[in-house]
């Protein structure tokens, strides 16, 4: 299901999580490694070639992008966009960092693209889909700014049973507070293979493809598994770190109640969590 809440303010989410994901650039960035198994097979499903001109959308510091550019150099180039531009400067600092200094990056908003038609050959979208007032309006631009035949490959979370890495976190979240001011659209409102094959078929995309990949993280302890949460968190981050300490404190002991049961060990305190991601590809 696509709908949004009552009472969503499309221009105030999008600021809010503008400010968020600026605010956690560098530890969304640090966090890579957790992902890197979901970013190695949604690049493999990519098929990305020598040469081609590629989009990375919803980009944040540029993991994918990095990845990307390293597949299609010399010759080929790659965008990374996304509304936050922290984390796209993070990325490029990152990128020189790396030997990539010829990523390119341009801060836009996704339902509304400053790309000429058909400038790319490929689009990625990792885990950002979902996060768009607008999925349908995003998908549609992105179709426009591909050339026939170009392709798309994007990751969604599944459906909420079967993501226990965020769904644990949201629960605690939900139980302790209030409704937030500023309403938020599902993170899992994709996760049906269905709806997003819908999606996909009304923007004019066809040969449309989804798999199942299944995320698994490993926790030193409850507390960094909540870190890890908030490292990914953008809008809700930004939310969440202005609550009172002893709030805090309250949802790190919730959490940590809320974990035992995807406990390694009986005397240790690690933890491995799941979380069922839907890799689509498909072509214009």
């Amino acid at each position: 299901m696509t709908t949004l809440p009552e009472g969503f303010d499309a221009r105030r989410f999008k600021a809010l999580e503008r400010s968020g994901f600026n605010r956690i650039a560098t530890r969304y960035a640090d966090g890579a490694p957790l992902r890197a198994s979901l970013q190695a097979a949604l690049l493999d499903a990519a098929a990305l070639q020598a040469g081609e001109r590629v989009l990375d959308l919803a980009a944040g510091p540029g993991l994918l992008a990095r990845d990307a550019l390293r597949q299609v150099q010399p010759d080929g180039w790659v965008v990374a966009s996304d509304i936050a531009e922290g984390m796209l400067a993070e990325g490029c600092q990152r990128a020189g960092e790396e030997g990539l200094p010829a990523l390119l990056a341009a801060a836009c908003d996704a339902e509304h693209l400053a790309f000429a038609d058909g400038g790319f050959d490929a689009a990625l979208v990792g885990l950002g889909l979902f996060i768009f007032p607008d999925p349908a309006r995003a998908l549609a631009e992105l179709h426009r700014v591909l050339r026939p035949g170009g392709r798309i490959a994007l990751s969604v979370w599944g459906r909420r049973e079967t993501v226990p890495l965020i769904a644990r976190a949201q629960d605690c979240v939900a139980r302790l507070l209030p409704a937030p001011k500023v309403a938020r659209p599902s993170v899992f409102r994709l996760g049906e293979p269905a709806v997003l094959e819908a999606l996909l078929q009304d923007a004019g995309f066809g040969a449309i493809r989804i798999e199942a990949h299944t995320l698994r993280c490993r926790f030193a302890d409850a507390d960094a598994y909540w870190q890890a949460f908030l490292d990914l968190a953008g809008g809700a981050a930004e939310s969440l770190s202005r609550l009172p300490e002893a709030t805090q404190t309250l949802l790190r002991r919730e959490v940590a109640a809320e974990l035992e049961a995807h406990r390694c060990d009986d005397e240790g305190t690690a933890c491995e969590v799941e979380g069922e991601v839907l890799i689509a590809t498909a072509r214009r």
